[in-house]
């Protein structure tokens, strides 16, 4: 069995914490904060997301409202 690759990088848990944010009564993660963990681009992850949308659960995404943005 193959090993993990050595380039691997473990996110600390601080840092996730961090990230996550409480929004309409439910924990969130912003998809640049999601992207910049897994080390992709938002859009990339985006497009990873939509592509494979049978595999997450129907409230898996929101779309923040501008006033959910600018506070």
């Amino acid at each position: 069995m193959k090993s993990r690759s050595t380039a691997t990088t473990l996110v600390a848990v601080e840092r996730i914490t961090q990230s996550i944010l409480m929004l309409r009564g439910h924990k969130v993660m912003l998809d640049a904060d999601l992207a910049a963990m897994y080390g992709v681009e938002t859009k990339a992850l985006l497009q990873a997301v939509k592509r494979n949308l049978d595999r997450f659960p129907k409230d898996f995404m929101l779309q923040l409202t501008t006033d959910e943005w600018a506070a």
